[in-house]
């Protein structure tokens, strides 16, 4: 018999709790394979109720008992101490028990970040985990990392997020051999500063198995110049917002305009399956993956839709069923050997220069 395949899942997290997630959970059971199965933690009433007039989803549905919520506002080292028990710890500590292999929350992103650090420790010596997105692209979609974990990163922190997102996006998107860009102000090598130069000339000389292409600027981002783009989370988080906010103004400019008078709004229905497909283009990636840890956890944002939970537990499936945590544990041997290179080099140069003088 086929190893059933379980995804562990916060039904109580984000702004809608059980009325999303049950939903999404039936929505998604309908493409997914039968040896997809689910364990959901929070309200065994309000689950239970969800999924009774589904009994094909219930059979594929395990209903595990949490009494308590972390709140959306409560801050990481409170969700620590009281985190025990409630729905989101049950959740991602399904993973450590062996009962399953992923896990999916709506809820608070930071308390989510600590409560898995603390429960799956972190993969190799990487230090934190870093939150991966989708952003759209005439050519597909960019990987970009990170958009939040990580206010300041230092040159390491930089190169070990090249790792993952290259490993992430071979595993999401199915592309042989991701090429590879570091976020800067300009394209030319001595820009940006110290730590953003000193990344780059670790992935230029060093020896990791990476497609890197080099500097990349704001708009290649959107461009889709190179399938990964690294930078710290201040600046990843600065950009992705700013690039949802102008996504909902063009869709209410576009709203507006369409509905302005007798014959747009004749066109917009005319149009209506194109406008369909532009609005679920510009839609914000339905979950953010927390790359680096000893097992799988995604974010989903707090006020997903049932569609946008169901495709990420789509992509928890996906994850699930790739090898992109050996690839990521693959490429983070190497990197020691990748750090002291360009070390050796600098020391071998300044050698060389104090010997010219004598």
């Amino acid at each position: 018999m086929t190893q059933p395949l379980v995804i562990s899942i916060d039904a109580m997290g984000g702004d809608h709790g059980p009325s999303v997630v049950v939903p999404a959970v039936i929505r998604a059971t309908a493409s997914l394979p039968q040896d997809v199965r689910f364990l959901l933690h929070g309200d065994t009433a309000a689950i239970g109720h969800g999924l009774a007039r589904y009994p094909n989803v219930a059979r594929r549905v395990d209903i595990v008992p949490a009494e308590r919520v972390i709140a959306m506002d409560e801050k990481p080292a409170q969700a620590l101490r009281r985190g025990k028990g409630t729905s989101m710890w049950n959740a991602v500590e399904a993973i450590r028990e062996g009962q399953a292999v992923a896990a999916l929350s709506s809820g608070n992103t930071g308390a989510l970040m600590a409560i898995s650090k603390l429960i799956l420790r972190m993969s190799g010596e990487l230090e934190r985990p870093a939150l991966v997105t989708s952003i759209p692209t005439p050519r597909g979609v960019t990987t970009f990392l990170d958009v939040g974990a990580n206010i300041d990163c230092d040159a390491e922190r930089l190169v070990e997020f090249a790792i993952m997102g290259e490993a992430y996006h071979r595993a999401a998107h199915g592309a042989p051999k991701p090429t590879v860009g570091l976020l800067n102000v300009g394209a030319e090598e001595m820009k940006g500063h110290e730590e953003v130069r000193e990344a780059n000339r670790i992935l230029r000389e060093g020896k990791l198995d990476l497609d890197y292409r080099g500097f990349v600027e704001g708009d290649d981002i959107t461009r889709g110049a190179v399938d990964v783009v690294v930078t710290d989370g201040f600046t990843g988080n600065v950009a992705l917002k700013a690039m949802e906010g102008a996504a909902r103004f063009i869709t209410a400019e576009l709203r507006s305009s369409l509905t302005s008078g007798f014959f747009s709004t004749v066109g917009a229905i005319l149009a209506r399956p194109a406008l369909q497909r532009f609005r679920e283009r510009m839609s914000p990636t339905p979950a953010a993956p927390l790359l680096g840890l000893n097992g799988i956890v995604l974010k989903a944002h707090g006020g997903a839709s049932a569609r946008d939970f169901a495709m990420a537990i789509q992509l928890a499936v996906d994850l699930a069923r790739s090898d992109f945590s050996a690839e990521i544990e693959r490429n983070m041997r190497r990197l020691p050997d990748a750090l002291a290179e360009p070390a050796q080099a600098t020391a071998d140069a300044a050698a060389t220069a104090q010997g010219a003088t004598e």
